[in-house]
Formats: C-alpha cells, sequence, structure tokens
C-alpha cells in the first residue's frame, strides 16, 4: 500500500470515528433533556407532598397535645397486662387458664377495660421468661448470707435441686421465722437422681456465680452432705461452714428413740387399722393426719397432738352406749388405751421437742435461744435419746454460729422455707395432666422474694421468646408427655424438648 492509500485510510476512519461521536453526544444530550424534564415533575410532586406532610403532622401535633397518643396507650396497657397475668398466677396462684378466665369475665362486667385478654400459653412464656431472668439477673451479695439447698421429691422421673440465698440479717429483721418474701432462687438443676458428685458439679456453676455463702443450711441427706463435702474440699471453702436443718435433726432423734420400740410399732399398727375402718365413714372426721413412710417422722408431733385429743375423748370407765360415736371410735381404734402409759410419756417428749423447734425456727440460734432451748430440753429425761441428741445439736452449731463472727445475730437453722417453696410449686405442677418437672421449674424463682409490676415488666424484656425457646431445648429434657407424644407420631426420642410455638 502506497502513501497517499495509507492517508486515505486514515482520514476514512478519522470521519467515521466523528461520526459515531456526534451521535453520541446526540443521544446524550437528548437523554439529558429527558431526565431533566422528570426531575422537574418530581420536584414539583415532592414538594406538593412534602406541603401536605407538613400540614398532617401540625393536625397530629395539635391532636397529641389535647390527648395522649392511642399508640402508647396500647403498648402501655399491653405491658400492664403482662405483669399482672404473671403476678396474679405467682402470688395468687391460680393457673394459667384460670388469669386468662378472669380477666375476660372482669372485662365482660366491665369491671376493668382492656383492649384484649391474652391465651394462656402467652402466660405461661411470660411467666417462664420473667423466671429465667431472674436466675440469669442472679450476682454476688455483698452482705453476708446463708445458702439453703434441698432437692425435692421425685415428680415424674425426675428430682430438683433448688438452692436459696438468704440475708443473715433476715431472722433479725423480720423478728420471726423467714419466709419466701426474704428468700431469693439463685439456682435450680434437674436430673433423674441426685449423689455427691452431681451435686458437688451443680454447687460449683451456683456458686460461681452468686459467690460463696457464710453457711449453707440443708437436712441431712446422703446426696446432699457428700456433694458439700466435696465441693468445700475443692474450693478450699473450709471457711464456709455446715449447718444441720433442725427439723430433720429432731426428726432423726425421734425416731432414734422410739421407731424400734414395740409400743410404737403397735402404736402406729392401731392408727393405720383405724383410719382404714373410719374413712369412708361419718366419722372421717376422727382419723389421725396422714403417716408418710419416707419422714415418717417429720410430722410425728401431729400424730402425737391427734393420740393426746383422741384419748381425751374415748377415754373414761364403763361402756359406751350402742351405735354411739365414742364406742365406734373405741371399736376402730381398739387397743390405744392399753398404751396410755407409753402415749403419755411418747407425747410428753414430742410436746417438748415442738416447743424446742418453735423457739429456734421464729429466733434462731444465739448465745441468748441456746440458754432458752437449754432449759427446754433439760425437761426431758437424763437418759433420753432425744435429749442427747439435741444437746449436742446445740452445742456443735452455737460453736460454728461464734466461729462465724456475727456477735449475737441469730443463726438460721430451719429450712422450712425451701419446704414451703416445694409445697407451692407442687400445686402449680399437679394442675397438668402428667405432673412432672417440666419447662415450669422457671416458675420456682417468681415464688421467692417481693416482685412489682415494674420489675416482672422489666424482667420479661429481658428474655426474649428466642431466647426462652433455646433454653429450654438445651437445658430442660425431654417430658414423659412429650416422649408419649412423639412416640404415637413415631417421631425418634431426643434428649430434649422440640422447639414450641409462640401462644
Amino acid at each position: 500500500m502506497n502513501k497517499c492509500c495509507r492517508l486515505r485510510k486514515s482520514r476514512d476512519n478519522w470521519k467515521q470515528k466523528a461520526v459515531d461521536r456526534a451521535e453520541l453526544i446526540r443521544e446524550m444530550r437528548k437523554k439529558i433533556n429527558r431526565m431533566s424534564s422528570k426531575i422537574i415533575s418530581l420536584e414539583a410532586t415532592l414538594k406538593k407532598r412534602i406541603t401536605g406532610l407538613s400540614i398532617e403532622n401540625g393536625n397530629l401535633q395539635a391532636i397529641c397535645k389535647t390527648r395522649n397518643d392511642g399508640n402508647i396507650i396500647c403498648l402501655q396497657e399491653a405491658a400492664f397486662i403482662r405483669a399482672l397475668c404473671v403476678i396474679l398466677t405467682t402470688s395468687a396462684i391460680l393457673s394459667f387458664r384460670a388469669v386468662s378466665r378472669i380477666l375476660s369475665l372482669l372485662s365482660n362486667l366491665g369491671v376493668i377495660s382492656f383492649n384484649w385478654t391474652p391465651h394462656f400459653t402467652s402466660i405461661i412464656n411470660w411467666t417462664l421468661r420473667a423466671g429465667m431472668a431472674n436466675l440469669w439477673n442472679v450476682t454476688p451479695c455483698i452482705d453476708p448470707w446463708v445458702a439453703i439447698l434441698d432437692c425435692s421429691i421425685g415428680i415424674g422421673t425426675r428430682k430438683a435441686l433448688v438452692v436459696l440465698r438468704v440475708s443473715l440479717i433476715a431472722l433479725q429483721k423480720k423478728g420471726g421465722a423467714i419466709g419466701l418474701d426474704d428468700c431469693e432462687c439463685i439456682g435450680i438443676e434437674i436430673a433423674h437422681s441426685w449423689n455427691g458428685s452431681s451435686v458437688e458439679t451443680s454447687l460449683n456453676k451456683i456458686f460461681e456465680k452468686a459467690g460463696k455463702p457464710l453457711a449453707i443450711l440443708k437436712d441431712k441427706g446422703s446426696d446432699l452432705k457428700k456433694g458439700v463435702v466435696l465441693w468445700r474440699q475443692n474450693q478450699d471453702a473450709g471457711e464456709v461452714w455446715v449447718i444441720d436443718d433442725i427439723g430433720h435433726e429432731t426428726a432423726n432423734a425421734l425416731k432414734a428413740e422410739y421407731a424400734k420400740t414395740t409400743a410404737f410399732k403397735k402404736f402406729i399398727e392401731i392408727i393405720h387399722k383405724g383410719a382404714g375402718q373410719l374413712r369412708q365413714t361419718s366419722l372421717a372426721f376422727v382419723i389421725p393426719p396422714k403417716i408418710r413412710t419416707k419422714g415418717r417422722f417429720q410430722g410425728i408431733t401431729k400424730v402425737a397432738k391427734w393420740a393426746s385429743e383422741t384419748l381425751k375423748f374415748i377415754g373414761g370407765q364403763g361402756r359406751a352406749k350402742t351405735n354411739s360415736d365414742i364406742g365406734q371410735i373405741r371399736q376402730a381404734f381398739s387397743g390405744l388405751t392399753k398404751l396410755s402409759p407409753f402415749l403419755k410419756k411418747f407425747i410428753s417428749t414430742c410436746t417438748i421437742v415442738s416447743e424446742f423447734q418453735k423457739l429456734l425456727k421464729n429466733k434462731g440460734l444465739n448465745q441468748a435461744t441456746y440458754r432458752e432451748g437449754k432449759q427446754i430440753i433439760e425437761t426431758l429425761p437424763k437418759r433420753s435419746k432425744v435429749r442427747k441428741r439435741l444437746e449436742n445439736w446445740l452445742d456443735r452449731v452455737l460453736s460454728i454460729q461464734c466461729r462465724l463472727g456475727i456477735g449475737q445475730t441469730p443463726l438460721i437453722v430451719s429450712s422450712d422455707v425451701i419446704e414451703s417453696l416445694f409445697g407451692k410449686f407442687k400445686i402449680i405442677i399437679q394442675r397438668n395432666p402428667m405432673a412432672e418437672l417440666n419447662r415450669l421449674i422457671y416458675v420456682i424463682p417468681l415464688l421467692c422474694g417481693n416482685h412489682t409490676l415494674s420489675d416482672i415488666e422489666r424482667d420479661i424484656k429481658q428474655v426474649s421468646h428466642y431466647e426462652l425457646q433455646k433454653t429450654l431445648q438445651n437445658e430442660i429434657p425431654t417430658t414423659l408427655r412429650v416422649a408419649r407424644q412423639q412416640y404415637r407420631m413415631g417421631v425418634p426420642k431426643s434428649g430434649n424438648i422440640p422447639m414450641l410455638k409462640t401462644g
């Protein structure tokens, strides 16, 4: 290609590029013009919209000055209803269904003016969220405190280990026996059975979060005893003293004195036989208090009181009239009067023990109550096993009270409060079709202490429904009821409960 051809080709390429560039510029100018017209149109529309919103905002502000905003009222009402439902469940010990029905009835009667009534499943979830928040909020306590721990009786296939925290000055401040209002639940653990190792593991977890107590109050169960011993050894907590509950101590003392005696065995046989004869009759009011096979001597003082009253009622010389009440009672409890010498001694011992327990449960143990307790049990015979055991217990626990360096502050020696907690919880749990330890275990923290509506409202907000379901799935084993449903549906058995739908 010669030089002229190359110049001609270069000129043609330049002309084509110039034409393409000119067309692109024309298209861009057209596009810019179209976009400009759209922007002008949108700007005018937005100005009109802004003007309209400004007018609407002014009207809303004027309305808010004269009355509260409706949405805010609804939110406040919803929070109040949630807290009220939880308080009714835990303080009035109403069932979840009953709370929903009561609120609905009061609303229909015009007593209250709620816009809505919650479903009972929602009330369950709110209660569990509040209880879970209480456990999450446990922190070390600066004031000296005593830990009260016990295992519940078997409910279903499981038992619960519960630990309560009680301030050392609670007894002195209240001026009487402590109640659930004076306690704080700091730990709950569920297991099929408890032994020393499992108790130690749970105590490590609970006291790591709540701090070390000044003393531990428990019953004389072997599982708790071994678990506390292991915890003290591994945590080097020798300064944490262990106190045996006065109720269990007196029960063991009475058991050592009377359990193997022929007269006591005969006495139990007579009242069992007589109760069976009178239970379905018009004289059923005479039958004695129920005697448990396990822990029989825990409530034996009530049986002694019944024996004293019954002997006075059926006593006296001569025959009773035919078909009279006294005659039927004498026949049912035949042989009871022959045990009068034994019963006199037994009733006297139980009365003294009851007075001794009442003193220490209401006033605690210090130098003053130690002397009063000594005077009470000195009325028992010197050879009495009950007297010897209670004197040894007094000396041992007084030594602990002195070593704590708390002066004359009375030491709490009764774990009746935790038994009361279990009794209250059983009322709630037994409303279920199959009574067993399940997710309702998180109600227990709300049964202790004083909780206001604002406290409950704050606790509910702290734990979300998702966090509740996740914790239940990880912490609560599968209940028998859920396992039965899974079995019927052919679902493989799992270790935890399934995620539940929101109520």
